[in-house]
C-alpha cells in the first residue's frame, strides 16, 4: 500500500470542560464561607451583579395569612410619634436643649444620588462625626483581646529595667509562640545578637517567672518544672516523675514507683496532680479566631414521623441581575470593547446565578438522600447507623460519585443529635455473622468505646476480649481491626489501662 499524504474529514464526540463548567465544579465543593468570599469577588468585579437583601417571602403579622397591614390611625401615631413635638414630648425636653457644639446636623435625601448624602455627626465622633483617635473617637468604644506576647511585654517592662536585657528580653518573646513555648533554641539566639548563652539564660530565666506559669519553657518537662516550682511541689520524687513522662504516658506505674521511691498511693496523687498542670500555658490568652461552625442543612422531625430537610439561608448567598442597568449601559455603549465587556458581564451574572441555585439544589437533594437512608441513626443514634457509600447515594439520585463526593466536602448538617459533616455518614461495612445485616464502621467503633468505658478494675478487656464480645453479638470483626479502631479513638492498649484504673482505684481510698 502506497503511503501517501492525504485531507480526512471525521466526526466523533468528546467532552470538553469550558471555563464555566470547570469554575461550576470548584463552586460545588467549596464550603459556606469560601463560597461567600468568591461571591463578594464576583460582586466587586462584575457591576451587573447586585447582592439580593430583601426578605423572602411578605411579611406577616400574628401569624396572619395576610400581607402586614397598618391602617390610617396607625401610621398618623407613628407620624406624630416621630415628629419633633412628639420626640418633646417623650423625652421630657426640647431638641434644642443640648450642650454647646454637639448640635446635630441633619442628612437631607438628594435627589441627585446617594454619593451627595452628607455624613451624619454627633453619633459617634462629637460634634463633628469624626473617626479620629481620641477619648471622645471612635475607636475609644472598641475593645481588643490581649495576646500572649503584649502580656509578657508588659510583665517585662515592669521587671526588667537594664536597657539591654530589654533587648534580650523583647527577643526571648518574640521567639514564644502560640503555646508558649520558646520556638527558639539559646544558641541561636546567642549567635545572632552577639551575646553570651549565660547572658540569653539569665533572662530567659526572669521571664518563665511570668504569668501564665510555665511560659518560655523549651520542652514539656521545664514547662511543668516551672509549674511545679511555682506550687512549692518540685521535690526530688516530682523531679524524677517529670523526669520520667515517657512512663506516665505508658502508665507503667510500678518502674515509676521504683524510680521515685514511693508507695502506690504516692505515685497516684502524684500523677494526678502533674495531669492537673497545663503543658500549654499560652493558649490562653488571644490567637487566631476559630470559626464556629455553621450547617448548611437543618433536619427536623415531623409531626408524622418523616424527617424536614432544609437548607439554611444564611449559607446561601443570594444575588440579582440588574437588568435595568444593563439596559442602560447596553444603550450607553458605542465601541466594540465596550459592548463585548457587558456581553462579558451578562454572561457570568447569568451563569453565577445559575450555579448557586444548582449547587443548593443539589446540596438538597444529597442531604435529603443520606437523611433517606440513614433513618435509623437520626431516630435511634450511632449504633443504628448504616454502611454507605458515594456509589449508593449516587445511583438514588441520578449523579456521578464524584459530585456527591464534592457536595458533602466541607457542608454540614444539624440534627437533634448535634451538628455533622455529611461525609460523617459514608461508613464502611463490617460482615455481620451468619447472614445478618452488615455493620458501620462507625457503629462498630462506637459499640468498642462502650465497652471500654464500662471496664473495672477487674475486667479490663483485652483486643481478643473485645473480638469475642462483638462476634457474639453479631459483628464479625478481625483482632487487628479492633486494634486499629482503638488507636483511632486514641485509647490505650488493655495493659495500660489496667495499670491506670489499679493506680486511680488505690487512689482513691
Amino acid at each position: 500500500m502506497a503511503m501517501m499524504p492525504r485531507m480526512e474529514l471525521r466526526q466523533g464526540q468528546s467532552l470538553v470542560m469550558t471555563p464555566q463548567l470547570l469554575q461550576a465544579i470548584k463552586l460545588l465543593q467549596l464550603s459556606h464561607l469560601e463560597l461567600q468570599s468568591f461571591v463578594e469577588g464576583e460582586l466587586e468585579r462584575n457591576p451587573l451583579l447586585e447582592r439580593d437583601d430583601v426578605t423572602e417571602g411578605p411579611l406577616r403579622a400574628n401569624g396572619g395569612d395576610g400581607p402586614l397591614a397598618v391602617d390610617a390611625e396607625t401610621f398618623a401615631r407613628s407620624e406624630s410619634l416621630n415628629s419633633q413635638e412628639g420626640m418633646e414630648n417623650r423625652l421630657g425636653t426640647g431638641l434644642d436643649n443640648v450642650f454647646q457644639g454637639e448640635q446635630p446636623s441633619v442628612a437631607r435625601l438628594d435627589t441627585r444620588g446617594a454619593d451627595s448624602l452628607p455624613i451624619i455627626g454627633g453619633a459617634y465622633g462629637g460634634s463633628g462625626g469624626s473617626f479620629e483617635e481620641g477619648p471622645d473617637g471612635f475607636e475609644s468604644g472598641l475593645t481588643v483581646e490581649a495576646s500572649l506576647h503584649d502580656h509578657l511585654s508588659a510583665q517585662l517592662d515592669l521587671a526588667v529595667t537594664d536597657p539591654a536585657d530589654r533587648i534580650i528580653g523583647r527577643h526571648l518573646i518574640d521567639a514564644v509562640d502560640d503555646s508558649g513555648y520558646l520556638g527558639e533554641p539559646v544558641a541561636e539566639m546567642a549567635e545572632r545578637l552577639g551575646i553570651t548563652v549565660a547572658r540569653i539564660e539569665g533572662v530567659l530565666s526572669i521571664v518563665q517567672g511570668f504569668d501564665p506559669s510555665g511560659v518560655a519553657a523549651r520542652d514539656v518537662c521545664e514547662c511543668l518544672s516551672i509549674q511545679l516550682r511555682d506550687r512549692n511541689r518540685f521535690d526530688p520524687a516530682m523531679q524524677a516523675l517529670v523526669a520520667n513522662l515517657h512512663l506516665v504516658a505508658k502508665r507503667d506505674f510500678a518502674a515509676l514507683k521504683r524510680i521515685c521511691g514511693v508507695d502506690d498511693e504516692d505515685i497516684a496523687d502524684m500523677v494526678a496532680e502533674i495531669r492537673r498542670l497545663d503543658p500549654k500555658p499560652g493558649r490562653g490568652f488571644g490567637g487566631a479566631t476559630a470559626e464556629t461552625v455553621v450547617p448548611d442543612v437543618f433536619i427536623r422531625s415531623a409531626p408524622d414521623g418523616s424527617w424536614l430537610v432544609d437548607l439554611n439561608p444564611d449559607t446561601l448567598p443570594r444575588v440579582l441581575i440588574n437588568q435595568t442597568y444593563h439596559a442602560r449601559v447596553s444603550r450607553a455603549a458605542r465601541s466594540d470593547e465596550d459592548k463585548a465587556f457587558i456581553a462579558e458581564c451578562l454572561q457570568t451574572a447569568n451563569w453565577l446565578t445559575r450555579s448557586l441555585e444548582q449547587r443548593a439544589r443539589t446540596i438538597l437533594k444529597v442531604a435529603s438522600e443520606i437523611v433517606r437512608q440513614q433513618d435509623g441513626f437520626f431516630a435511634h443514634g450511632v449504633e443504628h447507623l448504616r454502611p454507605l457509600n458515594l456509589k449508593t447515594v449516587a445511583d438514588a439520585i441520578g449523579m456521578h460519585e464524584s459530585t456527591v463526593s464534592r457536595v458533602t466536602s466541607n457542608k454540614y448538617l444539624i440534627c437533634s443529635r448535634g451538628v455533622f459533616e455529611m461525609k460523617y455518614f459514608f461508613s464502611a461495612a463490617i460482615a455481620a455473622t451468619g447472614y445478618g445485616e452488615a455493620h458501620s464502621a462507625e457503629a462498630v467503633r462506637f459499640r468498642i468505646k462502650q465497652m471500654i468505658d464500662d471496664e473495672t478494675p477487674a475486667d479490663v478487656l483485652s483486643d481478643d476480649a473485645i473480638v469475642a464480645r462483638l462476634k457474639a453479638g453479631g459483628i464479625d470483626i478481625a483482632r487487628r481491626t479492633v486494634a486499629k479502631y482503638r488507636e483511632s479513638l486514641r485509647i490505650p492498649s488493655s495493659m495500660e489501662r489496667r495499670r491506670e484504673k489499679v493506680a486511680m482505684a488505690m487512689g482513691s481510698r
